[in-house]
C-alpha cells in the first residue's frame, strides 16, 4: 500500500454534540481539520480494521471533498470495504439499514441535518456503531479526547474514486461499492407497509411532499411517484442540492413555507409532509391542520397495530424529555412501558436493542421505530399514509379522534437562537439555583410539583447522564423545559418547551400559543430568558 503518514496538531473544540461534529465549513476546510477527526474515529474504533464501513451524506458543500478524503483514511487504516451511495448520497435512516444490512463495523454519516448548506453553511460528520444507531457516549468521549492529542493521521495515495457509476472498485487494498442509495431502503419499507393499501387511499387524491433540496428526493420520487404511481409534481423541491436551492432544510412552519401554504390554501391536497437535510425528521399536514411532532408520535403509537409491520403490537414506547407527555397517556391506555430518556437519538439505543421498546421519538420532528437505529422521516410518513388508509379517514379526523380519546397536551417550542453563550449559562445557572425552591410556590394558577435538572437511569446498562435539562412541572399536569441545544454552530441556543394538558372532555380546540400563554408568563417570571438574553420574542416558535 502506498500510505502517507501526516504530522498534525491537535484542534480545539472537536467534541461530537448529539448529533455529532457541526461547525461552520469553513471550519472544516482548514488543512487537517477533517483529517484529524476522521482518525480519531478509527483510532477509537478498531472493529473498523478488517471491517466493512458505510459512508455518505446528504449531498451538501464539501460532501463530495470530505466523501474521498474519509475513502484514503479508511484505506490507510485498513478497512476491507466501503459501501457508498451513489454520488455520495445516504439518508440518515438508509445508512443505519446498510449497516445492520451488511452486518458493517460502522458507518459515517456526512450531515449537518437540518442545518444550512452552502460554502457559508454548515457542515457534519457523525459516526455510528455496528448496531446501526449514532455512538454512545463512551465513543463520542474516545473520539474527543483522541482529537485532543492526536498528532498524526494516516491517508492512502491515488486518485479520487467515481462516485457516480454504480459498480465496485478498489482504493490500494480496500474494496470500494458504489450502490444505489435508494434499493435497500426501499425494499425495507415494503415489508413494514402495505402500499397496496395506500395505493387505493390514495386514489384520485393529492399529496404533497416538500424533500426541500436535501437527500430524500430520490427517496420520495421513489416510493411516490414510482412505487405508488402518483404524478411527478407530488414531490416539491426533489433535486438535492450543495446548498439546499438557498433554502434551509428544516422542516417547520418558516422553513418549509411553500409546503404550509400549499396545506393550508383553499384546494389544498389530502395529505402534506415533509424531511429535513439528511432525511431523519417530519412534519405531516392535512388541509389546514399541522400534527406537531409529539402528537404525531402519539398517534402513531395508537395505532400502530393498523400497519402490517406492527399489527402484533408494540411493547413500549419512549420519548427525549423535552417531547410532550401525549404518548405517555397512550402507552399507559395501551399497558406497555413508557420510557423518558435525555435528548440525542443514541439514548434509544439500549431500550431498542434489548427489546423494550418498538417505537420512539423527539419534539424536533423525529420518530422512528425498531426497524432500524435512527430517526426515519419517510417512514413516519408511511405510517401515518397507512394508519388513514386503515381508518379511511383524513389528518383531521385521525387527530380529532385521538384528542377525544385520550386529551390534548397542547405544546411549543420557543427558541431563542444565537443568542450570548454567557447569558445562555446565566438562564440555566440562574433557574438551577432557584429549583429546590420553587416546590410549593403557586404562579397564577399553577402550584409547582416538581423542580429538577433531569437525569437519565438507563435500564438496560445502568448508566447514569446528568444535566440533561430542567424541569419545572405543575399539580395540573403543565409544565415548562429550558435547555441548549447542541445543534447550532453560532452562538447558543437557548429552547423554552411548553406543556399544557386539557382533558378529552375540556377545550380541545384552543389556539396553541393562546392556550400556552400563562405557561409561557410563568416560565418567564421564573427564568427571565427574555431579560436575561436581551430578546422581546423568540427566533422562532414551534
Amino acid at each position: 500500500m502506498i500510505m502517507t503518514e501526516v504530522d498534525t496538531k491537535a484542534f480545539e473544540g472537536q467534541k461530537p454534540g448529539t448529533s455529532g461534529l457541526r461547525k461552520k465549513v469553513i471550519v472544516f476546510q482548514q488543512p487537517g481539520y477533517l483529517e484529524n477527526f476522521v482518525q480519531a474515529i478509527f483510532d477509537s474504533v478498531p472493529e473498523l480494521k478488517g471491517g466493512t464501513l458505510i459512508l455518505g451524506g446528504d449531498g451538501r458543500f464539501y460532501n463530495d471533498v470530505a466523501i474521498q478524503v474519509i475513502l484514503r483514511i479508511a484505506a490507510a487504516n485498513g478497512v476491507s470495504q466501503t459501501i457508498v451511495g451513489q454520488n455520495g448520497l445516504f439518508s440518515t435512516p438508509a445508512v443505519s439499514n446498510l449497516i445492520r444490512l451488511h452486518k458493517a463495523a460502522g458507518g459515517i454519516i456526512l450531515s449537518a441535518s437540518h442545518n444550512p448548506g452552502g460554502p457559508k453553511g454548515d457542515f457534519g460528520i457523525k459516526f455510528n456503531g455496528d448496531n446501526g444507531g449514532p455512538a454512545p457516549e463512551a465513543v463520542t468521549n474516545a473520539i474527543f479526547e483522541r482529537t485532543q492529542h492526536i498528532d498524526r493521521y494516516k491517508i492512502a495515495n491515488g486518485n479520487d474514486i467515481n462516485l457516480s457509476d454504480v459498480g465496485e472498485t478498489h482504493l490500494e487494498e480496500m474494496t470500494v461499492k458504489i450502490i444505489d442509495p435508494v434499493a435497500d431502503y426501499l425494499t425495507m419499507m415494503e415489508e413494514l407497509f402495505d402500499f397496496d393499501a395506500i395505493k387505493n387511499l390514495l386514489n384520485e387524491k393529492r399529496i404533497c411532499f416538500d424533500a426541500m433540496h436535501a437527500v430524500t428526493g430520490p427517496y420520495a420520487k421513489a416510493i411516490f411517484c414510482e412505487r405508488l404511481g402518483l404524478p411527478e409534481d407530488s414531490v416539491i423541491n426533489g433535486a438535492p442540492k450543495p446548498d439546499f436551492g438557498g433554502g434551509h432544510p428544516d422542516p417547520n412552519p418558516v422553513y418549509a413555507r411553500e409546503l404550509f401554504d400549499t396545506m393550508f390554501s383553499e384546494n389544498a391536497p389530502f395529505f402534506g409532509a415533509a424531511s429535513d437535510g439528511d432525511g431523519d425528521r417530519n412534519i405531516v399536514l392535512g388541509p389546514n391542520i399541522y400534527i406537531s411532532p409529539s402528537d404525531s408520535l402519539a398517534v402513531l403509537a395508537a395505532n400502530a397495530t393498523d400497519v402490517p409491520g406492527y399489527e402484533n403490537g408494540i411493547p413500549g414506547v419512549a420519548r427525549s424529555m423535552p417531547t410532550s407527555r401525549a404518548v405517555d397517556v397512550v402507552a399507559k391506555d395501551l399497558g406497555i412501558e413508557h420510557f423518558e430518556t435525555p435528548t440525542g437519538w443514541k439514548f434509544f439505543g439500549n431500550l431498542l436493542q434489548a427489546g423494550r421498546i418498538a417505537l420512539c421519538g423527539e419534539e424536533s420532528a423525529g420518530a422512528s421505530s425498531d426497524h432500524i437505529r435512527e430517526k426515519d422521516g419517510l417512514w413516519a410518513i408511511l405510517m401515518w399514509l397507512n394508519i388513514l388508509a386503515s381508518r379511511h379517514q383524513s389528518v383531521e379526523n385521525v387527530i380529532s379522534d385521538h384528542w377525544l380519546t385520550y386529551g390534548r397536551h397542547y405544546y411549543s417550542r420557543h427558541d431563542y437562537e444565537g443568542v450570548d453563550k454567557a447569558q445562555a449559562d446565566a438562564v440555566i445557572s440562574g433557574l438551577s439555583e432557584k429549583l429546590e425552591s420553587l416546590v410549593g410556590m403557586t404562579f397564577q394558577d399553577e402550584t409547582v410539583s416538581k423542580a429538577d435538572n433531569f437525569s437519565y437511569h438507563d435500564p438496560v446498562d445502568g448508566s447514569i447522564s446528568h444535566n440533561q435539562g430542567l424541569r419545572v412541572e405543575f399539580e395540573s399536569g403543565s409544565r415548562f423545559v429550558i435547555r441548549l441545544s447542541g445543534t447550532g454552530t453560532v452562538g447558543a441556543t437557548l429552547r423554552l418547551y411548553l406543556e399544557k394538558y386539557e382533558p378529552k372532555d375540556g377545550d380541545l380546540k384552543q389556539d396553541v400559543q393562546t392556550a400556552l400563554q400563562p405557561i409561557a408568563e410563568i416560565a418567564e417570571e421564573i427564568a427571565k430568558i427574555k431579560s436575561t438574553v436581551k430578546r422581546e420574542k423568540p427566533s422562532l416558535i414551534t
